[in-house]
C-alpha cells in the first residue's frame, strides 16, 4: 500500500478507512491530541490582548487537529530538483468558480457545475447536512472527527471519478453515482440525466447497451439506496489502544463489485447486474476478446479491504501462509454475456503476482517507498493493482499495481499471463498506465500522496508523484525517464500524477493528462528520453488555507476536444490551440480520428486516413526537426495546396505522387526513428491520398 507521508491522508485514513478507495494508506502516526481547553473565563471579561491571545490559541489549536490543513513540503533531498515558482501556474488566484486561471495551447471552452444532487450543499461543518453524510458513509463516533475534518470527509462523498464515452454521449463517473451528458455540441454540452447510485469509487465503462460501474466503499447497498448503513459502534477501548482496523459488520444489502445497467433508454438506465467482489472495485477495465463476439470481460482491482466471508463467502483477507486461498494478490475477471448481462460472474482471480521459482502468490514486492524515516522505506508486497491498461490489438496490458508496473500477455483474457514487473525506490504508489500507439513505451504514473496530498510544491522531488516512462522491447520493460508537472502549486493543492489519454497527432507521441489542483498538462513523449510539457491548463487552489480535494481527476481526448472530471467543480471541455509546439495541421490532423466509443483504460489502435490534412502534419513536424531542406518543404506544400484547391484533380496527384520516392529515400538516412515513420507515411500519403 502506498505509504506516503501526508498527515492529511494519514488522519483521514485512521479516521474513516472506510475512504481507502481514495487513498489506500495505512494510518501510520495517532491522529492528532485533543484540543487544549482554555481555562473557563467570559469573553466579556478578557482585556483585548488576552482575547487576540485566546483566539490564536484556538485557531493554532484547529490547525494542529485539522488533517487537511496545509503541510509545507520538507527539504529536497540531496540531488533532487523541485517545480518551477516562476511558471504563471504558481501564483494563482483562489477560489472555487472563480479562481484564477492559465493556458498555454488549451482553449477552455465550458464548465457544467455538478447537479444539485451531487452536491453537498454545506459550508459549514455544523450544518447537519455535514453529519447526515459522515453518518451515511458508516463512520460511528463522528464527534470524535476534528470539526475542521468533518466538511471535506462529507465533501468526498460527492466527488467525480472517472470518464467514459459512446456516441455523443460522456459518462461521468461521481462517489454519489452516474451523470451522463449530451456533447454532441462540446461548446455547449449538457446534463441528460444524473443516477443517484453511492458507493463510490464510481469509475465507469461502458460497452454497446451496458454501463458498468465500480463500487468500493461500504456504504453501497444493492439497491442504489442512499441510506446507508447504520453507523459502526465505537470499538473496544483495548482495539482503539491497539490502532486495529475494523471491518464492518456484515449486512445482507450491502454491494461491493461491479454494478452492470442497461442504458438502452439513455435517460433511464436500469441495473440488470451487481456482481459481488471480496475487495470491492476500486477500479475495472472493460476487456474484449476478438475470438469471442458473444461476452465482454472486466479485470477487476480491488485496493480495500477484504470484507468478511458471514457478508459474501469465501473471503479471506489473511497473509497466503494462513490461508492460500487469500482474497488478496489476485484480481477478479468477470465475463459478462452481452445478451445476457444479468448472468454476469466471476470466472478467474488471476494469481499476477506469483513468484514462478517457488510459487509464492506474494511474489512481488515494491522498491521501497520514499518517505520521513527508513521505516517507510523497506519494501512491501504487492498484494493489489489498482489499474490496468489492456492494449488487445497487441495482445498486452500494463499493469500498474501498488508496488510494482507489470507487463501482461493477454491474447487469452480469461488467463493473462505476467511478462515481466519493475519498481522504482522513487515510486510510492503505482497507479495507471497509457501505451504509446505502437506499443513500444508505457507511461507509469506514481499516485504519491494518494489523491489528497500536495505534491508538487517547490519542494517536492520531480522524481517523486511523477510518470516514468518505460520502453517495450521482446516483452521486457527498461525505464528511460520522468515527466512531472514542471509548475509550482501550493501546499493546499492536491497535485500528483492521475489519469489521461493520448491525443492521436500523427508522428508524435502526445498525451494530455489529470493532475488534480496541478489542473491539465499536455506532454510530448515521442522521445521517451526528452519527454516535453508542450501544453496546459491550471486554476488556483479551491481553497489556500485547508486541503480540499478537487481538481482534475482524468483528462480524455475524445472526437476532437478534450474532457476533463473536475472533482469538485463538475466537467470540462477544452479544445486545443496552435502554439510553438503543435500546429493547426496537426490539430486538425488529430480531429480526423473518430472512435465509436471510449473506455480509456481498453485502449485502442489509432489508425488515420491516407488525407492530405494529415500530410501536412507530417510535413509541419518534418520542417520543424528539420529533416528536409526548407525548399523541399516549400515545394512539397505548394504541391499539396495546389492539389487540395483544385478537388484532388488528377493531374495534381500525379505531381504527389511523383514526390513520394524522394521522401522514402530520405527516410533511409533519418536520424531519428520517428523522423523516418514521418517520410514513410508522408510518401504513402502521396501515392494513394483519399479525399
Amino acid at each position: 500500500m502506498n505509504r506516503a507521508s501526508s498527515l492529511a491522508l494519514r488522519v483521514a485514513v485512521a479516521a474513516i478507512f472506510l475512504l481507502s478507495g481514495i487513498s489506500r494508506l495505512k494510518a501510520q502516526e495517532p491522529a492528532a491530541t485533543p484540543p487544549k481547553q482554555a481555562a473557563p473565563m467570559q469573553d466579556a471579561a478578557k482585556p483585548d490582548a488576552a482575547k487576540a491571545d485566546a483566539a490564536k490559541t484556538d485557531a493554532d489549536d484547529d490547525d494542529n487537529n485539522n488533517p487537511f490543513a496545509p503541510e509545507p513540503a520538507p527539504t529536497l533531498p540531496p540531488g533532487m530538483k523541485g517545480s518551477d515558482t516562476s511558471d504563471p501556474r504558481a501564483k494563482l488566484t483562489p477560489g472555487l468558480y472563480n479562481a484564477g486561471e492559465a493556458a498555454v495551447g488549451l482553449k477552455h471552452l465550458a464548465l457544467l457545475k455538478k447537479p444539485d444532487a451531487f452536491q453537498l450543499g454545506a459550508s459549514d461543518p455544523d450544518d447537519p447536512k455535514v453529519q447526515k453524510t459522515i453518518s451515511q458513509l458508516g463512520i460511528g463516533n463522528i464527534a470524535k472527527l476534528p470539526k475542521a475534518a468533518q466538511l471535506p470527509i462529507a465533501q468526498l462523498a460527492f466527488a467525480n471519478s472517472d470518464l467514459a464515452f459512446q456516441g455523443s454521449h460522456l459518462f461521468l463517473g461521481n462517489f454519489y453515482g452516474v451523470n451522463i451528458y449530451d456533447i454532441s455540441n462540446p461548446a455547449g454540452a449538457s446534463l441528460l440525466t444524473s443516477m443517484v447510485c453511492p458507493g463510490g469509487q464510481g469509475d465507469v465503462s461502458v460497452y454497446k447497451n451496458l454501463l458498468f460501474m465500480s463500487v468500493e466503499m461500504p456504504n453501497g447497498r444493492l439497491d442504489c439506496g442512499t441510506q446507508g448503513f447504520p453507523p459502526e459502534p465505537p470499538p473496544p477501548a483495548t482495539e482503539e489502544k491497539e490502532k486495529k482496523r475494523r471491518i464492518p459488520a456484515a449486512q445482507k444489502d450491502r454491494f461491493r463489485g461491479v454494478r452492470i445497467f442497461d442504458i438502452s433508454d439513455i435517460k433511464n438506465p436500469k441495473q440488470v447486474a451487481a456482481v459481488q467482489t471480496c475487495r470491492g472495485s476500486h477500479t475495472h477495465t472493460l476487456v474484449q476478446d476478438p475470438n469471442d463476439k458473444d461476452n465482454v470481460y472486466i479485470y477487476v482491482s480491488g485496493t480495500s479491504f477484504v470484507r468478511q466471508p458471514e457478508e459474501l463467502a469465501g473471503c479471506s483477507g489473511e497473509k497466503p501462509d494462513k490461508d492460500p486461498n487469500t482474497a488478496l494478490f489476485r484480481i477478479d475477471i468477470i465475463k459478462v454475456p452481452v445478451a445476457a448481462p444479468q448472468d454476469a460472474k466471476i470466472v478467474a482471480n488471476p494469481r499476477l503476482f506469483i513468484d514462478p521459482r517457488t510459487g509464492a502468490i506474494n511474489g512481488l514486492s515494491s522498491g521501497g517507498t520514499h518517505g520521513k524515516n527508513e521505516k517507510e522505506r523497506k519494501p512491501s508486497d504487492t498484494d493489489q493493482c489498482h489499474d490496468i491498461t489492456v492494449y488487445t490489438a497487441i495482445g498486452l496490458a500494463a499493469g500498474a499495481c501498488s508496488g510494482n508496473g507489470i507487463l501482461l500477455d493477454i491474447k487469452d483474457p480469461v488467463h493473462p499471463k505476467r511478462l515481466d514487473a519493475v519498481n522504482d525506490p522513487n515510486y510510492s504508489y503505482w497507479h495507471s498506465a497509457s501505451f504509446s500507439n505502437d506499443g513500444s513505451k508505457v507511461i507509469f504514473t506514481d499516485e504519491w500522496g494518494g489523491g489528497l496530498g500536495a505534491r508538487c510544491r517547490p519542494n517536492d522531488p520531480n522524481k517523486w508523484g511523477a510518470d516514468a516512462i518505460f520502453r517495450v522491447n521482446d516483452n521486457k520493460l527498461t525505464f528511460v525517464d520522468y515527466y512531472k508537472l514542471p509548475a509550482a502549486q501550493g501546499d493546499s493543492e492536491n497535485c500528483v500524477a492521475h489519469n489521461g489519454s493520448l491525443i492521436p497527432v500523427p508522428g508524435r507521441d502526445i498525451e494530455v493528462q489529470a493532475w488534480y489542483q496541478g489542473g491539465i498538462s499536455v506532454l510530448d513523449f515521442t522521445d521517451p528520453a526528452q519527454p516535453t510539457e508542450i501544453g496546459y491548463f491550471d486554476r488556483g487552489p479551491i481553497d489556500p488555507n485547508m486541503l480540499v480535494l478537487g481538481g482534475e481527476w482524468s483528462a480524455y481526448w475524445y472526437n476532437g476536444n478534450i474532457y476533463a472530471s473536475e472533482i469538485a467543480r463538475g466537467l470540462d471541455v477544452f479544445e486545443l490551440t496552435p502554439s510553438k509546439f503543435l500546429t493547426q495541421n496537426e490539430i486538425d490532423a488529430a480531429k480526423s480520428v473518430h472512435v465509436a466509443d471510449l473506455n480509456v483504460q481498453n485502449q485502442q489502435k489509432i489508425e488515420w486516413p491516407s488525407t492530405l490534412v494529415v500530410a501536412k502534419a507530417y510535413l509541419d513536424q518534418l520542417s520543424r526537426s528539420q529533416v528536409l531542406p526548407e525548399s523541399q518543404i516549400t515545394s512539397l506544400r505548394k504541391a499539396i495546396e495546389s492539389a487540395e484547391s483544385s478537388h484532388m484533380n488528377k493531374s495534381k496527384l500525379a505531381k504527389l505522387q511523383k514526390m513520394a520516392p524522394s521522401l522514402e529515400k530520405s527516410a533511409a538516412t533519418a536520424k531519428t526513428p520517428a523522423d523516418n515513420a514521418r517520410l514513410r507515411a508522408l510518401a504513402d500519403i502521396l501515392k494513394h491520398p483519399s479525399a
